[in-house]
């Protein structure tokens, strides 16, 4: 309870600071058009928030904020614009998304540059340092790279994409995101694994081809199975009929084990990979309902309970009879091996 109200409230907040954000926004792009008109060209008001303007006399502290709504605001409404055409395709969402988080580096990487031009910072020198350092750095930030090259070939040679089932590692789970750097992986109880994209070397895509559905189920010794495999026969039908989900089948593969207590039955059929839990639960439900109207059993586990019997008062008579006359027995042989060894 407390965690839904704290996760209600972060998202009140969230919603609050982007509403405030875009009014700011929305404010500074219509005094950048009209400002002209409402103040005159030279005030020192319209020429420090207007980024277009080349004039040495703009305040620095008015020319950085102005910066900072632009580039902002240019890569929001970029990446919103990007996240509406990705809901519209039904391939390239992962590159979209990609393109997105570059657009999002780049606007921070151009807003710092004029930031620091505005100040007086020489940028080309700055350039040419950043130039040497990315240099050095690179030697050092080698799996760095090779994420985001690794990324780039995922992306490009359309190997998977977003809401893709794969199995990487031995890790099943649907793609959630596809980052410059990592890629998550959310399996079927909710928990999201994060895989470096160059650690991503060999991997099944289970989305790209159908998934076998298996269904076991277990009938006693004494029915007939040949009555049964006749009624599985007329009722192969009904039972696609039934789940619609299925792509191929369903197939009565024969007899699978004879256990302990019952004949095993095998059941199969193809179906989309996100599909194949949900498919193999139709299944199980659709042979019991077959089971049940045909008075087929199916073995259930059974406990025998042997009772301990009580020891009678002649019983223990006897058992103590024994007893004594082992050990008269024994005190009158003793010695007795002794004296054969010498013999």
């Amino acid at each position: 309870m407390k965690n839904a109200r704290k996760n209600k409230g972060s998202s009140t907040l969230g919603l609050i600071l982007k509403i405030l954000l875009l009014l700011i926004a929305l404010a500074y792009f219509v005094l950048l058009i009209a400002g002209k008109w409402i103040f005159s060209e030279d005030s020192f008001f319209y020429v420090g928030i207007n980024i277009f303007s080349d004039q040495e006399n703009a305040s620095a502290w008015l020319r950085s904020l102005a910066y900072i709504i632009f580039f902002l605001t240019l890569s929001y409404v970029v990446r919103l614009l990007l996240k509406l055409l990705a809901r519209n395709l039904s391939k390239g969402k992962a590159m979209l998304d990609m393109f997105s988080s570059f657009i999002k580096y780049i606007a921070v990487i151009a807003m710092l540059f004029f930031i620091l031009r505005v100040w007086g910072v020489d940028t080309a020198a700055l350039l040419a340092g950043i130039g040497i350092l990315s240099l050095v750095v690179g030697l050092g930030a080698q799996p760095l790279i090779e994420d985001i090259i690794a990324g780039l070939f995922i992306v490009f040679e359309n190997v998977f994409e977003v809401g893709d089932i794969i199995v990487v590692d031995g890790f099943r789970g649907t793609v959630k995101e596809i980052g410059i750097r990592t890629t998550q992986i959310e399996d079927a109880g909710g928990d999201i694994k994060v895989v470096n994209n160059s650690d991503i070397r060999t991997l099944v895509n289970m989305t790209s081809q159908l998934s076998l559905a298996i269904s076991e189920v277990d009938i006693e010794y004494s029915e007939s199975l040949e009555r049964v495999e006749l009624i599985i026969n007329e009722n192969l039908p009904a039972i696609k009929q039934n789940i619609p989900d299925i792509a191929e089948g369903p197939y009565y593969m024969g007899v699978s084990k004879l256990g302990a207590s019952g004949v095993t039955l095998r059941f199969s059929a193809k179906c989309p990979e996100i599909m194949k839990f949900q498919v193999e639960r139709d299944l199980n439900r659709q042979i019991k309902l077959i089971f049940d109207k045909n008075n087929i059993n199916i073995p259930f586990t059974q406990i025998v309970v042997h009772k301990a019997k009580t020891v009678s008062e002649e019983k223990m008579a006897d058992a103590q009879a024994a007893q004594k006359f082992m050990d008269e027995q024994r005190n009158l042989s003793r010695g007795m091996d002794e004296d054969e060894g010498n013999q």
